[in-house]
């Protein structure tokens, strides 16, 4: 391989151009090929980032000389393209959620084990630097044992795209918390190493995107609303995950809710405390003899997207392994459909190992 790795990008809605700004901005790739079946999209991202070939078909771009291949398609199609790039022999960046469910997820995961090539989730939450460093104190033990965490995600009023396919079963494969629960959910055992959730007891609600005609919000992230769409996901998820007898999570997630917004993770150790989340992390410990707070300050250069673009791209060239695999995707993929499934059933489930 090129010491540039050669990327292609199959979906240049608004995820496929932050990619193709990442991957560019880190200047260890070269994006040689763009793909979306908008002809005008297509076009336009060509142009912008100046890239000399562009596909309707996805199939033509993975066939073609790139080395990689970046899945930015909506939820539905994740398992479709990354299967086929991997048995194309391509490198695959897989954008969340790994797939519509884990069963999806694990015929991924076996593709590429089979295929031999590199697989990285698109998790840019990882590659905040105070998150890494939450994760070296853990390995470390400067908390002592690891035994709850609190993950909270609530937007007063974040519906996305009311109507459109963000809010359609079908085609997101949920709502809230397979959208923004699903970075959560992997930060949290990224941080904490706890990678065994056992069993999950949950509750879903749709409060505020049944009534769509009503429903009141100050901006809307993939608008405007589709009155005559359809809304048949959740939109609030909570519950609590065993991790065995070891550990257990508490999560609040919700797109919409007459609540405080905030975002958060909670970490409690035996020895020490983090919070990470809502613009700082603060470690809850004791100091001297004293119940301390510690503000710890954190670089604010780069940003998530280049962070793991630089990472997929040294996988790429085997400099290291995968920064986010598929084997943790597909445990990600199982926690969320035990929550669902808690939820349909009213009582804890049990998640397969």
């Amino acid at each position: 391989m090129s010491a540039k790795v050669k990327l292609g990008i199959v979906g240049m809605g608004a995820i496929g151009t932050i990619h193709a700004k990442a991957h560019q901005a880190v200047g260890e790739a070269e994006v040689t090929a763009v793909c979306d079946v908008n002809r005008a999209v297509l076009d336009k991202a060509a142009a912008t980032f100046k890239v000399p070939n562009a596909y309707a078909d996805y199939a033509d771009l993975i066939h073609s000389d790139v080395d990689a291949v970046a899945v930015c398609v909506g939820n539905a199609l994740h398992r479709e393209v990354a299967v086929a790039a991997a048995e194309a022999g391509k490198h695959v960046f897989l954008e969340k959620p790994m797939a519509m469910n884990a069963s999806e997820a694990a015929e991924i995961a076996a593709a590429v084990d089979k295929a031999g090539v590199v697989l990285q989730m698109g998790m840019a939450w990882r590659f905040n630097p105070a998150a890494k460093v939450i994760r070296e104190w853990v390995e470390s033990g400067r908390l002592g044992e690891i035994y709850h965490v609190r993950a909270v995600l609530i937007r007063r009023r974040g519906i996305p795209g009311l109507g459109g396919w963000f809010t359609t079963k079908a085609a997101s494969g949920g709502g809230p918390l397979i959208d923004v629960g699903v970075h959560w959910f992997d930060l949290s055992m990224y941080m904490t190493g706890l990678w065994n959730p056992t069993a999950v007891s949950a509750s879903t609600y749709a409060q505020f995107g049944p009534r769509m005609g009503q429903y009141t919000y100050v901006s809307m992230w993939a608008g405007p609303p589709r009155l005559d769409g359809v809304f048949d996901v959740e939109d609030y998820a909570c519950g609590s995950v065993r991790f065995g007898r070891k550990a257990s999570m508490t999560f609040d997630i919700a797109w919409a809710a007459n609540a405080t917004q905030e975002s958060h993770i909670d970490i409690l150790g035996s020895d020490g405390g983090v919070r990470f989340g809502d613009g700082a992390v603060k470690v809850l410990t004791e100091h001297a003899g004293r119940v301390a707070d510690i503000e710890p300050q954190f670089s604010k250069d780069g940003n998530g997207y280049e962070g793991e673009a630089r990472a997929f791209l040294a996988a790429c060239r085997g400099e290291a392994p995968s920064a986010a695999t598929a084997a943790q995707g597909v445990t990600v993929m199982k926690l969320i459909d035990g929550v669902y499934a808690s939820a349909e059933a009213g009582r804890e489930v049990a998640l397969d190992a």
